[in-house]
């Protein structure tokens, strides 16, 4: 059974400003293009589409172009104006070139570095592979165990973060004709469908199928981690706006969560392992020696989602948001945390909107508070932002 969320009255939230309808399929991505009221999109229909506002207001496709195959994903560079296309056959398609067929499958995920001249790509041939775009030759290969699903890429340090299938997050590091694994990072209970990574506090966000994001603390010595809760469905796309300290996650059922990154959370503690209840000391039904030896029977074992401590239903009967752990939604603490938590613990530390639509790609303007969004529905949305974030983007005024 799905959590409810009971989250306060918001009076600011996105301004839907146009919908851009005419892909015939789903649409697989929408970038906005910066300084210009243009979106370009890419579609299940073979299509890549440049949709330019019109003086009635209204977005009309300015270039329309056919490819031989479903495109699945796209990265554009704005100073270049080149388009990268990731397609369902496996090729990567550089604007202008021929096709290169990088995988074997579906092309995920893609990312165009101008620093190395490398577009980086994730497929579902379970692979990563790096090309350099100027000899179009293929620099090399690296394979996981589960389909590669999204892709991250630090420029400078040239490190690729790629989640999979599994729910597994791989920290690479690329050489031109070789490579390196770092770590593994691993937290979620689901396939990773979203990643983002802010080079300036070396900050890695991950969304997954189990509704959550992991906020991972890739820069600090203690490799501090930190869960948030409060979607109902599959985290699809993610964005961190770093002047401001937000987070905005999108979810497969439109939901749309704006996160306050600016204050001091607190990390989830891991949950432990014992054979009866760490309060009231009663079996759980696997212990059969102690339910032997008490003539008991067994319970249920439970988790408190505050101190982690393994317990039985009765002495977990409480329920209870706790923001400051990404807790935005009731979870089940032991009574005895439950008493320890103020009400002032209880306040949001997130706003949470509808987008009413499925959501399965996103993208930000934050100079201009436009955001993007796209998915099954076949309907791209552009969306006024300023006021949910709090502030004027382009000002950077940064509020605390």
């Amino acid at each position: 059974m799905a959590a409810e969320i009971h989250s306060r009255p918001q009076t600011a939230r996105p301004v839907l400003l146009n919908k851009i309808e005419g892909h015939t399929d789903t649409v697989n991505a929408a970038v906005l293009i910066p300084k210009e009221d243009g979106v370009i999109t890419v579609s299940e229909d073979r299509t890549i589409r440049v949709w330019l506002k019109r003086d009635s207001g209204q977005y009309w496709p300015s270039i329309y172009h056919t490819v031989s195959s479903p495109c699945s994903c796209m990265s554009y560079h704005h100073d270049s104006r080149r388009i990268f296309i990731g397609q369902d056959n496996g090729a990567v398609v550089v604007s202008g070139d021929a096709p290169n067929e990088s995988h074997q499958n579906r092309v995920s995920d893609m990312v165009f570095s101008l620093e190395s001249e490398w577009v980086v790509s994730t497929g579902h041939d379970k692979s990563v592979s790096w090309m350099c775009t100027q000899s179009g030759s293929m620099l090399g290969r690296h394979y996981f165990t589960a389909w590669a699903s999204c892709l991250q890429y630090d420029h400078e340090t040239q490190h690729a973060f790629v989640g999979d299938y599994s729910g597994q997050i791989t920290l690479l590091k690329l050489e031109k004709q070789t490579y390196s694994t770092i770590t593994t990072l691993k937290g979620h209970e689901g396939s990773i469908g979203a990643l983002w990574w802010d080079p300036v506090q070396r900050l890695l966000f991950s969304g997954a199928s189990d509704h959550s994001v992991i906020m991972w603390d890739i820069g600090g010595r203690k490799g501090r981690t930190l869960l948030l809760q409060g979607h109902h469905e599959r985290v699809q796309a993610l964005r961190y706006l770093q002047l401001t300290r937000q987070l905005l996650s999108c979810s497969a059922d439109g939901g749309i969560a704006v996160w306050n990154m600016d204050t001091q959370r607190e990390e989830a503690p891991q949950w432990l392992d014992s054979d009866s209840c760490q309060k009231c000391e009663q079996p759980f039904f696997w212990n059969i020696k102690q339910m032997w030896d008490t003539k008991t029977l067994g319970l249920r074992q439970h988790h408190c989602r505050k101190c982690g401590k393994a317990v039985c239903g009765k002495c977990s009967s409480k329920r209870s948001t706790f923001p400051l752990m990404g807790f935005e939604f009731p979870v089940r603490v032991c009574d005895a945390c439950f008493d320890t938590i103020k009400e002032e613990d209880r306040t949001a530390l997130a706003t949470f909107h509808e987008g009413k639509h499925n959501i399965a790609h996103m993208d930000m303007d934050p100079s201009r508070g436009l955001m993007v969004t796209c998915g099954s529905d076949r309907i791209v949305k552009i969306w006024d932002m300023t006021q949910v974030v709090g502030c004027s983007l382009a000002t950077g005024f940064t509020p605390r």
